[in-house]
């Protein structure tokens, strides 16, 4: 999943180790964990439910390959579009219209992903034996080929990532090998089918696998203690996983080459294991309690109301997952650290706003300072002048 400066290394936000930026760093973990998971977890059940109740519904083969193919092409479009969109829409042009685009944008696109995703899903669920030999092997195998293709990290949802409606590269959804559309457009559908139908497929084998071994493993003949024990599980993960930051920075600092993309692969692991179980009791916690008799209603508004919460805590970007990002691409130990940035996000932007007006004011005083010397020179320097006979006269 994208985060709000995933895959940027030159945007990641660098905090000093001050009290005031630990302080900040808890905030945006509990942002991330309390307020924006649960929100964009809601959305996704809400929005997958919502396709089974109206997308064929009685034939479940046909609405799994319809999905697959909705969430393919969708992919499709959005990739090509993009560059589009960025030069038709931008807010310092016409911010009110990039403003209706973009979250039309992100709702539609929403849509997509889930589709994607739940059409790969259905289909294993039909084709696969639920055994945990089997599934076991899928999750093995599909982290192997990810870790070689080092696109590991894809593998990361929120809590561990949030992702800001900030207008920079709004629409930019990134590929694998980064082609170029104009200059290479044969490579770049390639590189987008790469991206969308293998390093997607991947991602969504290891989160299927992990929620089906968790089914098999976790109080199996009881939903209900089952999703809270997966809950309490996930949390405790994410817990440990955010606390582990600090020292598994100061270790890829020190590291390098293989071992150093070992360490942040095995990391990135086990924060997906965090992440997993908390997506799965959390929904399955909303499918059994919330509003069960009524399940329409229920998907409605967990679907409508997550997606504007997050339109309005500016981060409904949240919910797509979007564009493939390459493990431990970011200097040092910041590969280990999660792309959770929202109050700090925010600070640093108001912070540069502050250097900027304090910029622009230096700035006017030179020029203030220039005029006034240049002003003083024009005045000190001799020329003619005529006195009050007439007469020109060389004035110093």
């Amino acid at each position: 999943m994208r985060g709000s400066t995933a895959g940027l290394a030159e945007g990641t936000i660098i905090t000093p180790d001050t009290v005031h930026a630990a302080f900040l760093v808890f905030l945006d973990v509990m942002f991330s964990s309390l307020l924006a998971a649960p929100a964009v977890i809601a959305y996704w059940r809400g929005t997958w439910n919502l396709i089974t109740i109206f997308l064929f519904p009685d034939d479940e083969l046909l609405s799994a390959i319809s999905s697959c193919f909705i969430g393919t092409v969708g992919h499709f479009i959005f990739y090509y579009y993009q560059r589009r969109f960025s030069k038709s829409f931008h807010p310092d042009k016409h911010r009110i219209t990039f403003m209706i685009i973009s979250r039309i944008y992100t709702a539609i696109y929403g849509v997509v992903c889930v589709n994607s995703w739940r059409g790969g899903w259905n289909l294993m669920d039909l084709y696969i034996p639920k055994k945990v030999h089997a599934y076991f092997a899928i999750l093995m195998i599909s982290c192997i080929l990810l870790a070689f293709c080092k696109g590991l990290r894809n593998i990361s949802a929120s809590p561990l990532a949030i992702s800001t409606d900030h207008s920079k590269d709004y629409f930019t959804v990134p590929t694998m090998f980064k082609a170029s559309p104009i200059s290479d457009p044969g490579f770049y559908f390639m590189d987008c089918t790469f991206s969308v139908l293998v390093i997607g497929t991947l991602v969504l084998f290891v989160w299927r696998s992990m929620f089906a071994l968790c089914d098999l493993l976790i109080y199996p003949t009881n939903e209900s203690q089952s999703a809270f024990y997966s809950l309490a599980l996930g949390y405790g993960i994410i817990a440990v996983t955010f606390g582990l930051q600090p020292l598994l920075k100061w270790a890829c600092d020190r590291l390098t080459g293989f071992w150093r993309l070992a360490v942040a692969d095995v990391f990135l692991f086990l924060g997906f294991v965090g992440t997993a179980n908390v997506w799965r009791g959390l929904w399955a916690i909303l499918d059994i309690y919330f509003i069960p008799d009524e399940q329409l209603i229920s998907n409605l508004i967990t679907h409508g109301v997550s997606i504007v919460f997050l339109a309005m805590l500016n981060c409904s970007n949240s919910v797509l997952v979007r564009g493939i990002y390459i493990d431990a691409e970011e200097p040092g130990g910041q590969c280990v650290i999660f792309p959770v940035y929202y109050i700090r996000f925010y600070f640093q932007k108001e912070r540069t706003k502050k250097q900027r007006r304090l910029l622009d004011a230096e700035k006017g005083q030179q020029q203030q300072q220039t005029e006034l010397l240049l002003e003083t020179v024009d005045k000190s320097q001799p020329h003619i002048a005529k006195n009050a006979n007439g007469e020109h006269k060389l004035v110093t």
